[in-house]
């Protein structure tokens, strides 16, 4: 029976030892609408822009073309081989032409160990898109959630 225990422990201890670091969000994080010096977007429009594009901290987004909002951090701990990040989108009921629903959007994305910083946005490019409301912004890896953010559409 000595044995037995001795061997659970050790496989244990053995597994455990093999986790990777866990990842986790370091510092301030940014949030909000990004900044962009253009005004006259068009219907499925997007305008190239810096990774330091500034942001503007707001938590209520304006509901036009070209609106671009969302969050910008740092991720500490990340390997190659982490599991990858899955970003949560949650909308108050975005409605393509073809009239399918989306109550939700989900992207995974695969950890890069050597970006400095890491952005969740979203950006209004087609006028269908633009649903006033509150739009729930999460980063989750496996299971554990890393950050949320809350935004109000209007």
């Amino acid at each position: 029976m000595q044995y037995i225990r001795s061997s659970v422990l050790a496989a244990f201890v053995s597994i455990t030892g093999m986790a990777q670091a866990e990842v986790r969000v370091e510092g301030a994080v940014e949030y909000g609408l990004f900044a962009s010096d253009y005004q006259d977007f068009q219907a499925g429009e997007r305008v190239l822009t810096r990774s330091d594009q500034p942001i503007e901290r707001r938590e209520v987004i304006p509901a036009k073309l070209g609106s671009k909002f969302g969050m910008r951090y740092r991720l500490v701990g990340k390997t190659a081989n982490d599991a990858p990040l899955t970003l949560l989108y949650l909308t108050p009921g975005v409605v393509t032409p073809q009239g399918t629903r989306h109550d939700k959007f989900v992207v995974v994305q695969e950890l890069v160990p050597d970006a400095p910083e890491d952005v969740m946005a979203f950006e209004f490019t087609e006028p269908h898109e633009i649903v006033p409301g509150e739009w729930h912004f999460m980063v989750f890896q496996n299971d554990r959630k890393l950050l949320e953010q809350r935004f109000t559409v209007r």
